[in-house]
């Protein structure tokens, strides 16, 4: 059972060298911003050029684009009651789709946001509506992807009934360009235990593949500085938090790994690399070998 592991590597210099540096380190699959992600980038295109150096990236790092997953900025709430930031998140979302439609990568993840007047109900549907702007607006074969939450606040996603609901929100001749993502430390620190046995994260697992009607599209691999059930995203580097490198194991040997990206968004050695350093991260060369370690 082979398994697609990557990374969301450092892109100084442009995210053509996100994917030279991802090369380097061996890696089979690879997760990028198209934008500064602390903005709604609803007006941000994406240059011809930087689509081309992108691409022949890919190629050198023998990367399929069908593994490369674009995440959205943060900023976008989807889910939002407030009518002009609900527009604005809105149109980054569908400008996010445009650019990565136009780098010709397998998805686009975003995390649903919150629901600010407390009617999550309703928030399901504002999430629903966004997907299908975005996806009526960008024809083509690259998928929209939710990502589950820790579930701080009333961020929406942290159950497998709320990720099906916001899926069920888009219309059926969508459907199938979208679909979801788990992360591990949103997993566990929404309340979900795959510290408890191999069993135990299968079932987690399928009762996420049971209510959305299909399996993840993604992982991504974190260990979690916060404990069980605490509602926080704090990343932490396999086997150094709350998870321990054992549930990675069983993810790993799970049949719902197989054949999609695992992406790790575990801290980096150096975030100040210089803009022409393809060498990869030596952390996510440490998480690779790991994580190779554990594979079946």
């Amino acid at each position: 059972m082979s398994r697609i592991i990557g990374a969301h590597t450092v892109d100084n210099g442009g995210i053509h060298m996100a994917a030279l540096r991802a090369g380097r380190a061996g890696m089979h699959a690879l997760q990028i911003f198209t934008a500064i992600p602390k903005y709604y980038g609803d007006k941000t295109s994406i240059r011809p050029e930087r689509v081309q150096r992108f691409r022949e990236a890919l190629r050198t790092a023998g990367i399929e684009p069908a593994n490369v997953l674009v995440h959205s900025a943060y900023v976008l709430n989807t889910a939002t009651a407030e009518e002009e930031k609900w527009g604005r998140a809105a149109a980054g979302l569908r400008k996010e789709l445009e650019r990565s439609t136009a780098l010709g990568v397998g998805a686009l993840c975003f995390h649903p946001g919150a629901a600010t007047d407390g009617d999550r109900a309703a928030a399901l549907v504002r999430v629903a509506l966004a997907i299908t702007r975005a996806l009526e607006a960008v024809p083509g074969e690259t998928k929209i992807l939710i990502e589950n939450t820790a579930g701080a606040g009333m961020t929406m996603g942290k159950t497998p009934e709320e990720v099906a609901g916001m899926l069920a929100g888009v219309p059926p001749a969508l459907r199938h360009r979208t679909g979801y993502g788990l992360d591990t430390c949103h997993l566990f620190s929404a309340g979900h235990d795959i510290t408890a046995s191999a069993a135990a994260l299968g079932g987690i697992l399928g009762e996420f593949e049971s209510a959305a009607g299909s399996p993840p599209a993604f992982f991504h691999l974190n260990d979690s500085e916060a404990g069980l059930g605490a509602n926080k995203d704090r990343h932490l580097l396999i086997g150094e938090g709350k998870i321990g490198a054992e549930p990675f194991r069983w993810l790993l040997e799970d049949r719902r790994s197989s054949g999609i990206p695992l992406i790790l968004e575990t801290p980096q050695q150096n975030y100040s690399v210089a803009d022409d350093d393809d060498t990869p991260d030596p952390y996510d060369v440490r998480m690779l070998a790991l994580l190779r370690s554990l594979s079946p």
